[in-house]
């Protein structure tokens, strides 16, 4: 009996080593080519390259309204200015202001040398 149960074990060992040695390495299969990989990586890039031109341009455009904002409002105070100033030359250049400054740097007015003038 003692070689019956070493016959039973040998056979045992070798149907282990038999099933043991078919095990050949798993070779994986890649989602993707590397020609594939490439083009995905170029577009991923060009995608990001866009995003950044996009966002340049967005940035330029504010940064070009901005200054035309800032130009309005400062012409808006030069017209005001300018508005006053002719205000200020309207009162200024009145007859009765005119005739007053000229009698207080002692001129006298006569009528027969005032010609009348038209625009």
């Amino acid at each position: 009996m003692s070689n019956l149960a070493r016959q039973i074990q040998q056979e045992q060992q070798q149907r282990q080593q038999q099933v043991q040695k078919p095990k050949k390495s798993v070779q994986r299969q890649t989602l993707f080519s590397p020609g594939e990989k490439i083009l995905g990586i170029l577009f991923a890039g060009a995608v990001c390259i866009g995003a950044v031109q996009m966002v340049s341009n967005h940035s330029a455009l504010y940064e070009v309204n901005k200054n035309i904002q800032q130009t309005e409002a400062a012409i808006q105070g030069q017209t005001e200015q300018n508005k006053d100033l002719s205000m200020q030359v309207a009162e200024l250049s009145t007859y009765e202001r005119i005739k007053a400054k000229a009698e207080e740097l002692g001129l006298t007015f006569n009528e027969k040398n005032v010609k009348a003038v038209r625009d």
